[in-house]
Formats: C-alpha cells, sequence, structure tokens
C-alpha cells in the first residue's frame, strides 16, 4: 500500500489560495500518488493548537497570511534565513515529530529577480514594510543590491526592517509614502502592499525602461501599477512568479524529490486562465 502523507496551506482568508493546485500538480507529476495537499482556515492566534493536532501524516505545511510569525513560536529549529526575516513560511515535520521553520520566499524572490535580468549593484526601492516586505529586504541583501529604500504609509515600520537589513548586509534608508513616485525609477521596484494601495501612483510614475518592476499580488493581475510599468518598457515579475517558486522549495523540503517544476507551472497557467 502507499503511505498516506498530508500537506497544506495554512492562512486567513485561504479559500483563494492556488497552492494545492501547484503542490498536487506536483505530486501527480512524481508519480506520489499517496500525498494530498489542503488549505486549512487558520487565524495567526489559532496556528500552535492547529499545528498541534496535525497527526504524523502530516509531512508539511505552507503558511501565509497572517501566520507567517507565528509560525517561527511552533518551530524546535528555525533556518537561519527565516530567524533573520522574522518570518517563516514554510513548516516541515522532522523524523521525531518536531518541526522545521524555513522561509522560501527569500530564495523565490532571488530566483526570480535574478531570471528578469537584476544584477549586483542595483538599487531598489520597496513599497510598504510588513512580511513580505522583510523577505524583499532580504533578498535584495542575496542579490548584493546597493541600496534599498523602504516607503511605508506608517515609518515606524520601517524600523521593523533594519534587523533584516543587519543581517542581509544590506543599507536601508526610509522616505515617505508621499514620495514614493520619486522612487519608482530605481532599478527594481517591488510592491508588498495590499490590493489598491499603490494604484495611485501608476498614473504618475517616472517608469525607467530596463527597471525591473515586481508586484507581489498575482489577483486581479495586471495591477496598475505592472500595468503601467509594462507600458513603458519594464520588465515584470508578478506573485504568480514568487508563488510559483516558493512552492518548488516547499514541494522539495515536505517530499525530499525534486520538483517537477515544469507540470506545477503548467498547472498553475491553467488555473488562472479559468
Amino acid at each position: 500500500m502507499t503511505a498516506v502523507r498530508r500537506a497544506g496551506v495554512l492562512g486567513k482568508p485561504i479559500a483563494h489560495s492556488l497552492s494545492p493546485v501547484i503542490h498536487h500538480a506536483g505530486y501527480a507529476a512524481a508519480g506520489l500518488t499517496g500525498w494530498s495537499y489542503t488549505r486549512i482556515e487558520c487565524a495567526a492566534a489559532e496556528l500552535p493548537d492547529v499545528v498541534a493536532g496535525l497527526g504524523p501524516e502530516w509531512a508539511g505545511l505552507s503558511v501565509t497570511m497572517p501566520g507567517k510569525e507565528a509560525a517561527l513560536a511552533v518551530a524546535a529549529e528555525v533556518s537561519p534565513v527565516a530567524a533573520a526575516v522574522g518570518a517563516a513560511n514554510t513548516l516541515v515535520r522532522r523524523p521525531d515529530g518536531s518541526w522545521y521553520a524555513d522561509n522560501t520566499d527569500v530564495a523565490g524572490m532571488v530566483e526570480v529577480l535574478t531570471g528578469a535580468g537584476v544584477r549586483p549593484g542595483a538599487t531598489v526601492s520597496v513599497l510598504g514594510a510588513g512580511g513580505t516586505a522583510r523577505a524583499a529586504v532580504a533578498a535584495a541583501g542575496r542579490l548584493d543590491a546597493r541600496e534599498v529604500t523602504v516607503l511605508a504609509r506608517r515609518p515606524a515600520a520601517v524600523e521593523q526592517l533594519r534587523p533584516v537589513a543587519r543581517a542581509a548586509g544590506v543599507p536601508v534608508r526610509a522616505s515617505a509614502w508621499d514620495d514614493a513616485g520619486a522612487h519608482l525609477a530605481a532599478d527594481v521596484v517591488i510592491s508588498t502592499v495590499p490590493k489598491g494601495v499603490a494604484d495611485p501612483l501608476a498614473a504618475t510614475a517616472p517608469w525607467r525602461a530596463g527597471t525591473v518592476c515586481f508586484d507581489a499580488l498575482y489577483d486581479p493581475w495586471p495591477t496598475p501599477l505592472a500595468a503601467s510599468a509594462r507600458a513603458a518598457g519594464c520588465r515584470i515579475v508578478s506573485g504568480l512568479d514568487l508563488l510559483l517558486a516558493q512552492a518548488v522549495g516547499q514541494f522539495e523540503h515536505f517530499t525530499g524529490v525534486v520538483a517537477p517544476r515544469a507540470a506545477m507551472a503548467a498547472a498553475l497557467a491553467a488555473a488562472c486562465a479559468r
């Protein structure tokens, strides 16, 4: 008999998540017939009890908002990158039943930005200062960015990014949200803000052809910001690109086999085309 193994994604809200599509396609392509992947509605305060109640058949968990910080607290061991970012999007069951926390968002961002042509020495502007912005700052460090400017609606939130920047070895400076437009001519612009927040910037953004615009959103797509950047000749990276890249890392964590990336990407594209 094929051993039953389970994985899933925790978050709230979670009904919209495309992670099951990606992971199930990976299981099918890799011949992992005993594996399943499900959505679990879970607020941050509920996460410890939910995780504690999972049986031994559970191999891993993807963690999305708002539970990425709470995921650190349930882990017996935390990867250096998750510790530096202060958030985990991945929990992996270890043989002794404990959990290992990692953050595949950072490696995923590095992958998609490198694929878009980002090279060492780039200037980076990050819109927002939340959990995804932390991963963006860490990724900028791995890409040897020259400087990161963070544009936040709450200036105090930028202070929470400084430990991440120090760990990543990248200089960070803060700028007021009202001045965001002046920083959209950077080599790389990463928007981590919720749906609609960056829309007013689209009409007047001083885009520079060749800038890489990465909007972490993917529904709806393109966002007004990404559409204006594309019209100006910028290279575009979407939240779907990151969703796939970070899922590949999680798949390999959970299963221990090389992810069938092409099959996973095709399933994601098909789901988005419906």
